[in-house]
């Protein structure tokens, strides 16, 4: 049974929320595991440019997210998790669209991201983001499998998204 959109919670993330992430994430291959340590530090370092989303107290949605020091204008969306009982509800999107809004992300004009070339759902949602955002998608190659990552990784290529106005 699908839930109304009306139950879902969107929140800021709290240290409470880096076991649950790192499970929700664990059950969605196949994104890149971190460590529960890695995944509290997302939920509070990042807090304010990320979001939580939860459906009768479970976490159902999770975009960690910040903005790179030297790049004032941008937020990096370092990962986005939709619970399989989520899926193909425009959950994701949605969570893009609050963070963007956030008080944190005021004077943002661009959102970058990293996303393998075989990643279809993730390329056809920031391609839809952009779209509603009329504005530009951009993309290159930025990680490379054999340099970066020994081999044991696909390449990443780093997507720019804007630059755009956020509407409150």
């Amino acid at each position: 049974m699908q839930a109304d959109a009306a139950t879902l919670r969107f929140r800021q993330p709290t240290a409470e929320d880096g076991y649950a992430l790192n499970q929700l994430v664990a059950a969605s291959p196949p994104l890149d595991t971190n460590s529960v340590y890695c995944n509290l530090l997302q939920c509070t370092h990042f807090a304010a440019t990320s979001v939580a989303v939860e459906e009768d107290g479970r976490l159902v949605g999770f975009i960690s997210a910040h903005r790179p020091p030297e790049k004032s204008d941008t937020v990096f969306v370092w990962q986005v998790v939709v619970d399989k009982s989520q899926r193909g509800r425009g959950l994701a999107k949605r969570m893009l669209k609050e963070i963007i809004k956030r008080p944190a992300c005021e004077g943002v004009s661009f959102l970058e991201t990293t996303i393998t070339p075989d990643n279809e759902a993730s390329w056809a949602l920031f391609r839809s983001f952009a779209r509603d955002l009329n504005t530009e998608l951009n993309h290159d190659i930025w990680f490379e499998k054999d340099a970066h990552f020994g081999g044991q990784h696909d390449s990443e290529a780093l997507l720019r998204i804007g630059p755009f106005v956020a509407q409150k």
